[in-house]
């Protein structure tokens, strides 16, 4: 069977990891994206096979030009094609310092990551997908490009600045690109996680579970999981938005919603 081919960013552990299986579980193969981790990303691979899925590695680091090519390359050698680009890798800073006295450093390195990284891969993956469609090269009528950008797009953090300004920069390239692709039948969609119980938020658990379960911080009194991020993935990669692009789905237990 031709199966729909995704490339999932980041996808060797926490949302990443949960959006490679649950994909796996919906009819897709994956190429499988990582940094570093090698053997957390085979631990990925081996649950995409289990949920019914083919999965390659491809190691690179988003924010390289060349690493970009490449994955983009490796991922066609391995499937032929790319149906679904998820750009899931990212990063927060190394130091939460209040803008302030925050660095240079910190704010190119999130900049890298978070926004050219996930732009120029769009549009390295978004040159395939039209040539796959001009050629038929692909089972999908609907190639999909989503963005994992965060609630920090519009909810100001003074001591992450750069992370901030990172994701609010995604969330404009997911409409630039929603409007570029559109005619070419390529839908783009971004989706907003709230806080979601990973390795990123770790450090500030007991922060959050003060805000969450005490300070009201959101109407669904729980933390978030990656497995609900994955679940609007599918829902995207399911085909059941077809007259949408450019949509943002917000995965944040109500975070958005203004209340008194």
């Amino acid at each position: 069977m031709n199966r729909n081919v995704a490339l999932v960013t980041g996808a060797s552990r926490g949302i990443g990891r949960a959006i490679a299986v649950a994909l796996a579980g919906c009819g897709h193969d994956l190429a499988i994206n990582y940094l570093a981790n090698a053997q957390a990303a085979e631990e990925t691979r081996a649950a995409v096979e289990q949920a019914g899925g083919r999965a390659a590695l491809v190691q690179g680091d988003v924010a390289l030009s060349d690493d970009r090519r490449r994955i983009v390359d490796q991922t066609t050698a391995a499937f032929g094609h790319i149906d679904l680009l998820v750009n899931n890798a990212g990063v927060a800073p190394t130091v939460r310092a209040d803008i302030l006295e925050a660095t240079e450093e910190s704010f190119d390195r999130l900049i890298e990551i978070n926004l050219k990284g996930p732009y120029f891969l769009t549009q390295l993956v978004a040159q395939r997908m039209c040539l796959q469609i001009a050629r038929k090269l692909s089972p999908c009528t609907s190639p999909k490009i989503i963005n994992i950008t965060s609630l920090s797009a519009y909810a100001a953090s003074t001591n992450r600045g750069e992370y901030c300004i990172s994701k609010a920069g995604l969330s404009m390239a997911t409409q630039l690109w929603a409007t570029r692709l559109a005619e070419f039948g390529i839908e783009v969609f971004e989706i907003r996680p709230g806080i979601i119980q990973t390795d990123m938020t770790g450090p500030v658990k007991a922060r959050y579970d003060k805000l969450i379960f005490e300070q009201d911080l959101t109407p669904i009194k729980r933390w978030g999981t990656p497995g609900d991020v994955a679940q609007a993935v599918v829902a995207i990669a399911s085909d059941l938005f077809p007259f949408s692009t450019g949509q943002v789905f917000d995965v944040d237990g109500g975070y958005h919603l203004r209340r008194l």
